[in-house]
């Protein structure tokens, strides 16, 4: 096909800047113009010192990471928002009794409101960001925009819940629009991250360098180790004009000093077994007393469950002790000779996933690999195929689900297991979620080590394109495809492990703009003529259950927690955290019902302002509490 006239002339700043780009590759950059703007830039200083023989004078040197809007993205980080989440019950899968949370909106919105209640808490962050292939980008960058803003345009995001905004290369923001729309986002994050915790982000080569260098200035390197895994994902390889792309990069970041990765798992074929009890020669327990504990077993799994403490001097004549429906394991010889363990008590934690239990004619064995399977750098198992264990395992899961190449099952899994195996009850965050792998991933290893992993999954709810064969299967917006990834996961792995008691269920949140109206905020900024609608400050739309929701957030209460309904006196009241905080959001509520819950005696006992029957049951307030429950700690909307 024939070349089409551009019928203009030549854009010479363009062909000089290309010039000098081709030649001095280390003096381009992204800089801001006198409008404000981020452009495309030559640093002066690199540049005059590569066509000098001579030092150049100029700015002073220094180690240094920055980009355009850096400061103002370290500002927005820490700024406060208004926002809520609201639960939606219809759309969950045992909403009362799950633990797994799954939220629909903005990443950055839903961090900060999670940062109050999840500080310090999460064990274990994995994320799946957008490449940065130029293809689309970015979330939201304007911050004058609020929640409001946000959700009328919160159609217009790829499947990866990026802005569909083109963003090429030649794009003076190339860089600059990706590690802003990252940067706040992790340094966000971090604060949620506990001290042992560990994160795990999912990189191609757009952006490995500058993703390295960002992690190691937010995290530190003093105080953080930072690893790269290699994982090959797909083996047959995406072509390019001089190699074919097999693998992607996973980054480790994890506290340094502290065993904070867990062995891998060995497979059979890796290595040869030998029985644990018998590693450390024919030594007896006399010869080491804090190697003689018991490893408890689950009959009914066949896994380990546990490890006893150390025993005192009474003899154990039997290998395996059946208690309360478990086996306690001791290392006692076919002869009934008390033997010692390889291991003491104290650091068999750390061989946890090497050991494996062996059923036999007396009972149990316990074995272990003759080496510990550190971790590799290098992931290239077939199981990572994106495509075998990505793309098809979703699509068997929702047909027309519409997501290309998602990450393998099996590469989340391993790193979830990576960051967790030594804590069973970690609370797992991913805040690009896409098509909700990391749910999956950790029902399935809950249900093989008998954990009790929580997920906390976030994604913009992008709408999906009308044409589309997703569409017409009855999916709106790609939480939809999500949320049914994980509700036919976890009736899958109910059918493939029928005897575990995982938690497959699913608490869906959805962010929104607060509860409270404008005035709640900014009361002296109300005129004279609004005052009667101040008398009730929450929005007309808003259920007692969404304000519970946002109460939970502001004190800090987990938004897994178990919330239970009752009735006193006629008036609805939640229990949540079995008494931790009762909350009554009912008008007209009387001195009856107040004296019931001073009677529960919670941590926290929230009304509405507007709430009370008359001024006298407002008055009596605080002094029915200060009589029956005076530690309560009594809040009002």
């Amino acid at each position: 096909m024939a070349e089409k006239l551009k019928m203009r002339t030549e854009n010479i700043a363009d062909k000089n800047f290309e010039a000098l780009s081709k030649l001095f590759p280390n003096a381009v950059t992204e800089a801001m113009d006198e409008n404000g703007e981020v452009v495309r830039a030559i640093d002066a200083d690199v540049l005059r010192q590569e066509i000098s023989c001579k030092v150049v004078d100029g700015k002073e040197e220094r180690y240094q990471f920055t980009w355009p809007d850096k400061k103002k993205h370290i500002l927005e980080a820490n700024a406060p928002i208004t926002a809520t989440l609201r639960p939606q019950r219809e759309s969950s899968v045992d909403f009362d009794n799950t633990e797994n949370i799954y939220i629909e909106g903005d990443n950055l919105d839903t961090l900060k409101l999670l940062q109050e209640t999840y500080l310090n808490k999460i064990k274990m962050v994995y994320i799946d960001p957008p490449y940065n292939t130029g293809n689309n980008l970015i979330y939201r960058n304007d911050f004058h925009n609020g929640i409001d803003d946000y959700l009328e345009n919160s159609g217009q995001f790829d499947e990866q819940g990026n802005y569909m905004v083109q963003n090429l290369e030649t794009n003076g923001r190339f860089h600059t629009a990706w590690l802003n729309m990252m940067f706040v986002r992790l340094k966000v994050a971090k604060n949620l991250l506990s001290d042992e915790g560990v994160l795990v982000c999912a990189i191609d080569e757009n952006e490995f360098d500058t993703l390295s260098i960002m992690l190691k200035e937010i995290f530190g390197e003093s105080s953080y180790e930072h690893v790269c895994v290699t994982v090959v994902h797909n083996p047959r390889g995406q072509q390019g004009n001089n190699f074919s792309h097999t693998n992607e990069y996973a980054l480790f970041v994890y506290p340094k000093g502290i065993k904070a990765v867990a062995d891998r798992k060995i497979e059979d074929g890796d290595v040869s077994w030998s029985q644990f009890r018998n590693w450390g020669s024919e030594s007896e327990r006399k010869d080491a007393k804090n190697c003689f504990y018991p490893i408890i077993v689950n009959p009914k799994t066949g896994r380990i469950t546990d490890f006893g403490d150390v025993c005192d001097d009474e003899y154990h004549p039997m290998q395996t002790v059946i208690k309360n429906d478990l086996a306690y394991v001791y290392p006692i010889d076919k002869s009934g000779v008390e033997r010692k363990w390889r291991y003491a008590r104290q650091s068999v934690e750390t061989i946890r996933n090497m050991l494996r239990v062996k059923k036999t004619d007396g009972g149990y064995e316990i074995e272990i690999g003759k080496n510990f399977g550190v971790q590799r750098t290098v992931w290239n198992d077939k199981r990572y195929d994106a495509n075998e264990y990505g793309t098809k395992i979703v699509n068997d899961l929702v047909p027309n689900s519409g997501f290309s190449f998602p990450k393998s099952l099996w590469t989340v899994y391993d790193s979830l297991f990576a960051g967790t195996a030594n804590d069973k009850d970690a609370i797992i965050l991913d805040f690009f979620s896409g098509s909700a792998t990391t749910a999956h991933a950790t029902m399935k290893l809950n249900a093989e080590d008998g954990g009790n992993r929580k997920f906390i999954l976030v994604q913009v709810p992008e709408k999906i394109d009308e044409k589309s064969e997703s569409f017409k299967a009855g999916f709106k917006t790609i939480c939809d495809i999500g949320e049914e990834r994980v509700k036919q996961a976890g009736i899958k792995i109910k059918e493939e492990y029928p005897n575990s008691n995982v938690d497959v269920g699913v608490r869906i949140l959805r962010l929104d703009s607060s509860n409270m109206k404008n005035i709640y905020y900014s009361p002296a900024d109300t005129e004279q003529k609004l005052i009667d609608v101040a008398v009730d400050n929450i929005k007309p739309d808003r259920t007692p259950e969404d304000l519970l929701f946002q109460v939970m957030l502001d004190l800090g209460v987990l938004l897994s927690s178990k919330i239970e309904e009752m009735e006193i006196d006629g008036k609805k009241v939640f229990n949540v955290a079995d008494g931790f905080l009762v909350a009554c959001f009912d008008k007209d509520v009387t001195d009856e019902t107040i004296r019931a819950v001073a009677k529960m005696k919670p941590y926290y006992a929230v009304f509405r302002d507007s709430s009370m029957a008359s001024d006298s049951v407002a008055t009596n307030f605080d002094q029915i509490f200060a009589s029956i429950s005076p530690d309560t700690i009594r809040k009002v909307l």
